[in-house]
């Protein structure tokens, strides 16, 4: 996808939780460890829930913040993620799908705080701001809720 405005870059974002989402979930039904299948639908659920979160950011966000061209983007390296999702879950271990899934936040996290920084507009910054605050609070529950399987 081409990024050109905050609210591609939204929607983008919105995108990519989706696709982890529904490739989690999809490995989930054809791993064959139980403790990964448990964890891999955990964690297909948090997805769908972050790609719903996010797709109200672009319902509700500033029209102006929204429009504003995202120059230094271009810049960034690109997220990587299993974009085909050719089953690329089903045969990691639990600790691998933890830090796959870690790895996608804190990617995302990365690009927000860079962003941020360059923000030349305050419906830019405060936008962005939110979005950061978003991704890193999902981070740490997500750390949070799969140390405590390890607990079981």
């Amino acid at each position: 996808m081409d990024v050109r405005t905050f609210g591609e870059l939204i929607d983008w974002t919105r995108q990519l939780h989706e696709h982890l989402a529904a490739c989690l979930a999809h490995c989930a039904d054809i791993h064959e460890e139980e403790r990964a299948r448990m964890l891999l639908n955990y964690l297909a659920a948090q997805e769908a829930e972050m790609q719903r979160v996010v797709a109200r950011f672009e319902q509700t966000a500033d029209a102006k913040a929204l429009k504003t061209y995202v120059y230094d983007y271009l810049e960034h390296k690109p997220i990587r993620t299993h974009r085909t999702c050719d089953a690329p879950y089903s045969t990691l271990s639990v600790d691998d799908i933890c830090r796959e899934v870690f790895d996608f936040h804190e990617q995302t996290i990365n690009l927000y705080r860079t962003l941020v920084g360059k923000a030349e507009i305050p419906e830019a910054k405060e936008l962005l701001d939110s979005l950061l605050a978003l991704e890193e609070h999902e981070a740490m529950r997500l750390v949070r809720q799969t140390g405590r399987m390890n607990d079981v």
